[in-house]
């Protein structure tokens, strides 16, 4: 099982390019059942996430090709992606796949859209948290799908079709809200969707769908509007860049200080993020093409954070700042609302010498003057990149287990850090 070699004590100056945004890419490719013509995807990460969806609907018998890179441009760029679901050969989800990522559930939206049946194995995923699905089947039901959960399966039917109706979210769900909003791309008649999440990557579903030939309004909002169709074509559609990668390089330059140029993003994906970075003492600069971030070795300041919904601070930034905040001066506290099982990188961080107590869903840090290389174990894929950037800081050697979590959601990180100054080497089994 390969591990990630980290000797802290550079600092990190240059320019680092941002992939496309691993939970845009994901829905966008579950959006590819909806239609037998061609959907081009731009700019998606070669990430083991995307191939292991891609094998997923390959399950299904989606056709896919992936338009190599010239030789001359940079590796770290992302790719184009062709899906052709011109035939579906299967409208079940089994186990053995769904259950190495959660996401894959999402295929019970258009399959049941387009084919009027799926049976779609409950998911698995990153063990932060019980997750339910009771939101998707509550909505689901809301449009006329008729649902049984038997043998660990959501078996869904809609012989007459997704219907018009209304759905309010009890509880803010990304997930679900993707999911309703491609079911209902195909519906008879008029779909609202209260209380949706307003996540960039659900805008850019939107925008993708209605490219598709869907009447969506309202994507990014609390209420959307779907009028269905009677079918949707091919299209061709761009990725938008990675909000969570583009707030963890940032986090790195804060921690390890610096001069980075973040390319090929937008400020707009993470202002909140960014605010709680410049109060730590960071300068962040919005420009043309991306972001410029600058820590000139100044003492960070302690902040206080609380994770929420878009536009509030990104459950998916909270274990990379609570990394930064180990060397903050002072006192922080991190709350987190989103998910109740996200505080399983405390006792790594803690390996490297960071000072954090737990009180139920509240993390208290008290900044340390300096942290320790150590052997550190990976849990989720947040967490794990939270490890790289206390890693980077840490006086020493720094070495991370279990990196087959990070490869799920960042591309070529040892690569982009590498060639801002950073000792990190990729050191395989």
């Amino acid at each position: 099982m390969d591990r990630i070699r980290i000797v802290g004590g550079n600092s990190l100056n240059g320019v680092i390019p941002i992939s496309g945004a691993k939970n845009a890419a994901l829905p966008l490719m579950i959006a590819s059942l909806l239609t037998d013509d061609t959907l081009t995807l731009e700019n998606v990460p070669h990430l083991a996430d995307v191939e292991q969806l891609i094998r997923i609907l390959g399950n299904h018998g989606v056709d896919y090709s992936v338009n190599g890179r010239r030789q001359a441009q940079d590796s770290a760029y992302s790719r184009t992606i062709h899906f052709t679901a011109r035939n579906i050969v299967d409208t079940t989800a089994p186990y053995e796949l769904v259950s190495k990522m959660r996401a894959s559930f999402w295929v019970i939206g258009p399959l049941i859209a387009r084919m009027g049946k799926a049976r779609v194995s409950l998911p698995g995923g990153c063990a932060i948290g019980t997750r339910p699905v009771d939101l998707f089947i509550d909505g689901l039901k809301a449009l006329g799908v008729e649902i049984e959960i038997d043998g660990g399966y959501v078996n869904a039917s809609a012989p007459n079709g997704i219907q018009a109706g209304r759905y309010e979210f009890p509880k803010v769900s990304v997930g679900a809200t993707h999911v309703l909003l491609m079911a209902a791309s195909l519906a008879r008649g008029t779909v609202e969707i209260h209380n949706a999440a307003c996540e960039p990557e659900v805008a850019n579903l939107a925008d993708c769908l209605n490219a598709m030939g869907a009447r969506i309004s309202g994507a990014g909002t609390p209420t959307i509007i779907i009028e269905g169709v009677d079918a949707l074509s091919g299209a061709r559609h761009r990725v938008l860049p990675d909000r969570i990668e583009t707030g963890t390089y940032a986090m790195a330059v804060a921690m390890a200080g610096g001069d980075v140029v973040l390319e090929d993003t937008n400020a707009s994906l993470l202002e909140n993020a960014l605010d709680t970075l410049r109060q730590a003492g960071t300068e962040v600069i919005p420009t043309n093409s991306g972001i410029h971030v600058r820590r000139n070795g100044a003492g960070l300041e302690a902040v206080d954070v609380m994770t929420d919904p878009f536009p509030g601070f990104p459950t998916d930034l909270q274990a990379q700042f609570m990394a930064l905040m180990t060397r903050a001066k002072g006192t922080s506290q991190i709350t987190e609302t989103i998910f109740e099982n996200r505080f399983m990188h405390v006792q790594e961080l803690a390996r490297l010498g960071a000072d954090i107590s737990l009180s139920g869903q509240t993390a208290t840090v008290r900044g340390v003057d300096a942290l320790n290389g150590a052997q550190v174990m990976a849990t989720d894929l947040r967490a794990s990149v939270s490890l790289v950037i206390a890693g980077l800081a840490a006086e020493g050697e720094t070495i991370v287990n279990r990196v087959y979590h990070l490869d799920r959601g960042f591309e070529r990180l040892e690569e982009k850090l590498t060639r801002c100054g950073a000792t990190v080497e990729r050191l395989s089994s």
